[in-house]
């Protein structure tokens, strides 16, 4: 894989932070009752926002939160005074909203066996699974959802969905430094998990379980 050149990555930086701009207006706005500005902000935002849900949560309950989001977006943009970017303050809210769903389900059961029969049943295909075996699947979104919390949420941002650590502070309200050792863990933890896997796979005369790479 070709590497970014300094000046490419000064480039992208610079169009995220005009973006982020753009959005920013729009949310402001849009609190100053501008219709349209609402509309584009959503717009603007929507798939961040679904795609850090999908992830903390997942794809199937992902909608509905996203939902619950931007109803709690259309109470708060009054108060949005600009203090960090809007597709911050969004994906901020968002992960509130994910948090609230987990203390509202937590005494909950967890699905039976049969429903993740019936799940498997609906997401085997190669066009669902990105090529990977239902098990490689429900391995590594196990091992993910073993995480603590708070690793697992700064491991998703910053590994999977690309935000920088500042961005990942700024979202989860903690320092940078909170931010890399949380995902300085969550990475040992599962290194750890995946040799606990290897190691009992090869006890059973199996193949391993998926590998799991994590940029920098």
């Amino acid at each position: 894989m070709r590497r970014r050149s300094p000046q490419s990555a000064r480039d992208g930086a610079r169009a995220n932070d005009t973006a982020d701009k753009a959005v920013t207006d729009l949310a402001l706005r849009a609190a100053g009752g501008d219709r349209k500005a609402l509309n584009d902000f959503i717009e603007a935002t929507h798939s961040d926002v679904w795609r850090l849900l999908a992830h903390l949560a997942d794809a199937d309950r992902a909608d509905d939160l996203t939902q619950e989001t931007y109803l709690r977006a259309l109470s708060g943009l009054p108060r949005f005074a600009a203090r960090s970017s809007a597709r911050t303050w969004i994906l901020a809210l968002a992960r509130h909203t994910w948090v609230d769903s987990v203390r509202h389900d937590m005494a909950r059961p967890r699905k039976s066996a049969e429903q993740w029969e019936d799940a498997t049943e609906l997401t085997t295909s190669p066009d669902t699974t990105g090529g990977q075996t239902w098990a490689e699947l429900v391995d590594a979104r196990a091992m993910l959802d073993d995480l603590a919390p708070d690793r697992r949420e700064a491991l998703i941002l910053t590994q999977i969905l690309g935000h920088t650590y500042a961005e990942a502070a700024d979202i989860c309200g903690v320092r940078v430094g909170t931010i890399r050792s949380r995902v300085a863990r969550a990475r040992a933890d599962l290194l750890e998990a995946s040799g606990r896997g290897s190691l009992r796979n090869d006890t059973e005369g199996t193949d391993s379980g998926p590998a799991l790479h994590w940029g920098s």
